[in-house]
């Protein structure tokens, strides 16, 4: 709890609360303390000193105070005057300060401003070219050593809040630079390219490509004339002093800002939720800039975050409505296309009935757009058929949250995953499907000692950072999961108050649990008995744990039982409604959790109410001023079933919003054939995606910067964006298509802004009551479940759970093996997932050259100890097959992977994994098996190279060191404390 407190600064008495950084304080009574290393997200360095005051006649930096009671704190006198001109001095001797063509003088250059602050009347040190040159090897930015200032900012943010552990400085070099893996050219370290280091940067030492040349009136000019205007400028700056240069320094900066646009935004990529502020000057993408406002990331980005937006310009997006006749696309208008459209799916429906019909929703669009798109679904043609992609993730997750704690999203925040003793992940590589997530957990194992599990047949980074590794044979994680929690009870680790308390079913589900003995779990898993023992007394002792589950655990024949199982765990060991606790499914694409929380689903409206629930229609019904009966109350078909009917000739028409069903779902041929038999088929996408290529009508839309509207993150998190730019050509955002489609239905619903649709749904669904875009302005958030009042809930079950009595059920199963499994001719199972660069069928990364320099083709991980035995060696192809097809790839020899089990990424080739999994789907929540797939390995007489460049990240060599070691450059016999000079000022 804080409390107020009152200090003095400068003789002028300021309130406000204790133990805030004195910098920060200052800052909320409009008053500024200079300094150029300080960032609340990485606190005070110590590095620039140009922050120097007076504390009881004693200087002190600033950056390292915090506001108490009683604190007297002054800058003016005048041995803090001194001290902190000559830290400026000593950052110009290493900074070549030319502002007025600098890619950087945009007003946040903390340099810069630092210099038009304090405003020296002569630079005292010289600035002399270092003798290290620009590297300009990575292709998202540069880094610059003679603009550094060495105040190690980036160092930190790589080393402890990314915690990559890439970046170090070697202050006892005799010309000390910042260092990639100890020395290495920045696209042969294992830098990850997330961007941390160039946010963080207070000038253009650290500086994005796609800043060069086009900030400012004069930073386009080329080099060969810039540089004899700095040498000018500085030769007269010894004759008048460098005020004036400041000054026109100062114009320039204001001379900018008209043409420049900052714009929050809500990334999407990931179910992270990162937000930032885009920069733009026209359609220029100018950089990715987060902030310490963002509520889920704070500073933090991942490399397509920062740097993937290339598909917004590019020239393959769609901008004008295609109609497909004679086999061949035209263009058209909108009011043609959206014509036909409309006709068709009425023709449709009152010839083939309502089941005839099918709609996929995005999980990239917005929220509100998912409400439009189950709104024409359910209401103008009266169907339930329904869904998104989630049906090929987490729906299974979510099933298993249901059955259990009574709501399908993440128990608490990643501030809660922050601060558990303990983080069990299974299933999930965090660190290259949500990143900045796994920075979180990375943080806090190495800063804070938090205990890190991880359960998972590849060895991942997480799995290499682990305090311990398990890696159970596939599709077994059920067996582990049931095996720990019968080990609870069995030696009194469950929390038996917990369960009294607040849980139902306990005395059945411990029965349920006599198969689940160590031995048993041995024997099915792989795991040793002292290896199950050690994590269970790990997590069943500490006194919170979250546990995070992904990809891994949901696409198996039986995710929704194994689900539930991990949930269970969680309830034996009270870890539910408790900060640090619960179970977190973490969600694929930026609004997954959203398309399915707003109604993209085939059995649930909006905030999840069945839709056979004759109570929950009614009021539906009411919302939308319809009689009851025009709603139907039978369950629709999920994207799954839906393609299947297609093939089955019993669906008829369907219409994908921003989805790659094609590429997608499960048996990529039969998918095709199933498009192919469709009577009717639209599209609305951005690009002629694969999906669209079936299309008898191509819609197009536009990406979430060239709109408005709000997303909901893993978190549960609503959060706003704007529009950066104006839509590309004739294309329009998803709300305005639809809404327009349905007013050419017969149903004219008006909406003229994205605000308006939130509006009615909050009106009707319960679970966002209080949502507003005012309650969401900026960089303002809500988590669901929200009062009508505005009261959100960051963390759920702290006083029951959403049941009829209040309590979570404990919910008993049985061990059942996978679906799909080895025999003699398919020897080797196939398991496959993400890579940190790309996403899903790369029609968005695949439009940035930097991306695909990182790795453009798809591959074969393969063991060390199966490459010995086939006689296989990275770069040797080879065929995998399943039951269904095969693929030719490129071997990666690789431990990642272990014994007869192989991996690939999802995202290459012109039908990728798809074409080898198969239609055998959790019975449950019908969400394919792509992770069961059996095959058979055939070496081929082809070699090539790696197909990861050998500058990819993976093959780095990581240098983790505690941060910014300023004391090593205070400990150096050259240094002296200002307000005295220094020798050498270019060393320190």
């Amino acid at each position: 709890m804080t409390r107020p407190c009152t200090i003095l600064f400068d003789g002028t008495p300021l309130g406000g609360n204790e133990g805030e950084p004195l910098i920060d304080f200052l800052d909320g009574h409009g008053v500024s303390l200079t300094s150029v290393c300080y960032q609340k997200a990485l606190g005070p360095l110590q590095t620039c000193d140009t922050c120097w005051v007076a504390v009881n006649g004693e200087l002190v930096r600033g950056c390292t105070l915090v506001s108490e009671e009683g604190l007297d704190v002054s800058s003016a006198a005048p041995e803090a005057i001194a001290a902190r001109a000559e830290g400026l001095d000593r950052l110009l001797a290493k900074h070549e300060l030319y502002c007025s063509v600098c890619e950087n003088n945009n007003g946040d250059c903390r340099v810069h401003n630092a210099v038009v602050e304090m405003n020296p009347p002569v630079q005292r040190y010289a600035f002399e070219p270092k003798p290290h040159a620009k590297d300009t090897s990575n292709p998202f930015y540069t880094y610059d050593p003679d603009q550094c200032i060495l105040c190690g900012q980036c160092v930190e943010a790589c080393q402890n809040v990314e915690v990559n552990e890439t970046l170090s400085i070697d202050y006892a070099s005799e010309h000390p630079r910042v260092l990639w893996d100890g020395g290495r050219a920045i696209d042969d370290s294992s830098c990850v390219s997330c961007g941390h280091c160039v946010t963080v940067c207070p000038c253009n030492a650290l500086q994005e490509n796609t800043m060069y040349g086009r900030t400012g009136p004069l930073t386009a000019l080329p080099w060969s004339l810039k540089r004899p205007m700095i040498d000018a400028v500085k030769g007269l700056e010894k004759t008048i002093g460098a005020r004036p240069i400041t000054a026109v320094s100062e114009l320039d900066a204001a001379w900018r800002q008209p043409s420049l646009k900052r714009t929050k935004t809500v990334c999407t990529y990931c179910g992270v939720g990162c937000s930032f502020e885009m920069w733009t000057r026209d359609r220029d993408i100018l950089k990715v800039q987060p902030t310490e406002q963002a509520p889920a990331n704070g500073i933090s980005t991942c490399v397509k975050g920062k740097f993937a937006w290339d598909f917004v310009n590019s020239d393959q997006r769609l901008t004008t409505p295609l109609i497909r006749e004679n086999g061949r696309f035209r263009e058209a208008s909108w009011d043609e296309a959206l014509t036909l459209v409309a006709r068709r799916l009425l023709e449709v429906r009152d010839t083939h009935g309502p089941r005839a019909l099918g709609f996929i929703g995005s999980s990239k669009a917005s929220n509100e757009e998912a409400y439009l798109t189950q709104k024409i679904a359910r209401l103008i043609i009266g169907t339930n058929s329904v869904d998104n992609s989630s049906r090929y993730c987490q729906n299974p997750a979510t099933k298993g949250l249901f059955r259990t704690v009574g709501y399908g999203g993440d128990a608490g925040t990643i501030k809660d995953i922050e601060q558990a003793e303990v983080v069990v992940l299974v299933g999930s590589n965090t660190a290259e499907n949500h990143p900045v997530i796994a920075s979180r957990i990375k943080a806090a194992q190495k800063l804070r000692g938090q205990k890190l599990v991880v359960i998972d047949p590849r060895r991942h980074e997480m799995a290499e950072r682990a305090n311990l590794y398990l890696r159970p044979n596939l599709s077994t994680d059920l067996v582990w999961a049931s095996a720990l929690s019968r080990y609870m009870f069995d030696h009194d680790l469950a929390d038996s108050e917990f369960l009294a308390r607040r849980v139902n079913d306990v005395d059945a589900y411990r029965a349920s649990l006599e198969p689940f003995t160590l031995a048993f779990a041995e024997e099915v898993t792989g795991i040793l008995q002292a290896r199950l023992i050690e994590a269970a007394e790990l997590i069943g002792r500490a006194k919170s744990v979250c546990l995070l589950w992904a990809m891994g655990i949901t696409q198996h024949s039986h995710g929704a039982d194994t689900s539930t199982a991990l949930s269970n765990l969680l309830l034996v060991t009270g870890n539910y409604g408790r900060p640090g606790t619960g179970g977190y499914p973490m969600r694929g694409h930026n609004n997954v959790q959203g398309a399915s929380d707003f109604g993209c689903l085939r059995e649930m409206y909006p905030g999840y109410e069945s839709v056979t629930d004759e109570k929950a229609r009614a009021r539906w019904a009411r919302g939308w001023g319809v009689a009851p009966e025009t709603l139907s109350l039978e369950e629709g078909l999920g994207n799954f079933l839906m393609v299947q009917a297609a093939a089955d000739d019993e669906l008829k028409a369907m219409m994908v919003i921003g989805e790659e069903t094609a590429f997608s779902d499960s048996n990529t041929h039969n998918v095709h054939q199933a498009f192919e038999k469709l009577e009717f088929f639209v599209v609305q996408d951005m690009f002629l995606s694969r999906t669209a290529q079936f299309a008898d009508v191509v819609l197009p839309a536009c990406p979430s910067v060239e709109k408005e509207g709000t997303f909901v993150n893993t978190e549960r998190r609503i959060q706003r964006f704007y529009p950066v730019l104006e839509p590309l050509g004739d294309s329009r955002p998803d709300w305005w298509i639809l809404t327009e489609l349905a007013a050419r239905m017969g149903h004219d619903w008006g909406y003229t802004h994205p605000s308006q649709i939130m509006a009615e749904c909050a009106s009707i669904a319960p679970l966002f009551a209080g949502v507003s875009y005012e309650r969401l302005e900026g960089w303002q958030s809500l988590l669901w479940p929200v009062a009508e009042d505005g009261t959100d809930t960051p963390l759920l079950y702290t006083h029951d759970f959403p049941t009829e009595d209040g309590r979570a059920t404990l919910f008993p199963l049985e061990w059942q093996p996978p679906a799909e499994a080895p025999d003699a001719t398919y020897d080797l199972m196939l398991n496959n997932g993400r890579l940190l660069e790309q996403f899903q069928g790369i029609n968005q990364t695949g439009c940035s050259p930097g991306i695909r320099a990182q790795v453009d083709q798809g591959f074969i991980e393969v063991s060390p100890a199966l490459a010995r035995a086939r006689g296989i060696e990275t770069g040797t192809w080879v065929r995998v097959t399943s039951r269904r097809d095969s693929l030719e790839l490129p071997a990666l020899v690789t431990e990642r992977v272990a014994d007869d089990t192989l991996f690939i990424p999802i995202h290459f080739g012109k039908f990728g994994v798809n074409a080898l999994t198969g239609e055998h789907a959790d019975p449950v929540v019908q969400t394919p098996a792509y992770k069961e797939v059996a095959v058979k390995l055939e070496v081929l007489d082809r070699r090539t190279g790696s197909p990861l460049p050998a500058t990819n990240y993976r093959f780095g060599h990581r240098t983790p060191n505690d941060g910014v070691a300023v004391e090593l450059k205070w400990a150096n016999e050259d240094y002296r404390q200002p307000p005295a000079h220094q020798a050498d000022p270019r060393k320190m």
